[in-house]
C-alpha cells in the first residue's frame, strides 16, 4: 500500500441488521475488526468515513424513527468523523462521497462494513471504477444467506466468498484486517 491519503469507509454497521429478518449471517467477528481498523485510522489521524443507510418508509429497520438507523456501539463514529447517508446500495449515489474523498486528496480508499454482496459490493466497484486505489477487507464484513431465483438457498459464507471473488483484483485488491495492518506498518 502507497503512502497516500488514506479513507476508511465504514458501511452500514447499523442496528438494523442484528434483525432476524436477515436469517443466518457468517463471519460474526466483522464488528470487531471493524473496531480494530477504527482504532489504526484514529491513532494516525486519517479520514474516516461512515455510511448510514436510511430509508424512507416507516416500516423500514433503516428508517431514522427506528433503532435499526442507529450505529451500532462498537463502530459509533466520533463527532469529528464524518457520516454520509445514503439511499440505495451505493455509497457514491446520491450522497458527496467522491466529494469528500477528492477535496481532502484521498486517492486510497479501504472499505468494510455490511453486507458483502450488496452496499459493500457496489460501493467497491464504483470505487475502483472511479479510479481510486481501493481495497476491501475480507473479515471486516459478512453476508447472510441468500435464496436466488429457482429457489435455491446459498449459505452466508458462500454469498461472503464469491462476492470477494468478483471483485479482487478488478475492482479492488482484497485483504484481511491482519494483511492491511501488517501492509500500513511497512509503508
Amino acid at each position: 500500500m502507497q503512502t497516500s491519503q488514506k479513507a476508511l469507509i465504514i458501511i452500514d454497521v447499523q442496528k438494523a441488521f442484528e434483525h432476524e429478518k436477515w436469517g443466518e449471517r457468517n463471519n460474526l467477528e466483522a464488528e470487531e475488526n471493524i473496531s480494530q481498523l477504527l482504532r489504526v485510522w484514529r491513532e494516525k489521524g486519517w479520514k474516516v468515513i461512515h455510511i448510514q443507510h436510511t430509508a424512507d418508509h416507516p416500516d423500514s429497520v433503516f428508517h431514522p424513527a427506528n433503532e435499526g438507523h442507529l450505529f451500532k456501539d462498537i463502530a459509533r463514529p466520533l463527532e469529528e468523523e464524518t457520516v454520509i447517508q445514503k439511499k440505495v446500495n451505493s455509497s457514491f449515489i446520491g450522497t458527496n462521497l467522491e466529494e469528500q474523498l477528492r477535496s481532502n486528496h484521498i486517492d486510497t480508499v479501504v472499505i468494510a462494513g455490511l453486507t458483502t454482496p450488496h452496499c459493500v459490493s457496489t460501493t467497491t466497484r464504483m470505487s475502483g471504477n472511479l479510479g481510486f486505489d481501493t481495497f476491501l477487507i475480507s473479515d471486516a464484513t459478512a453476508a447472510f444467506g441468500l435464496t436466488d431465483q429457482t429457489g435455491t438457498y446459498f449459505d452466508p459464507e458462500t454469498i461472503h466468498r464469491l462476492s470477494l471473488a468478483t471483485l479482487h483484483d478488478e475492482f479492488a485488491t482484497v485483504l484481511t484486517t491482519e494483511q492491511l495492518i501488517t501492509n500500513l506498518a511497512k509503508s
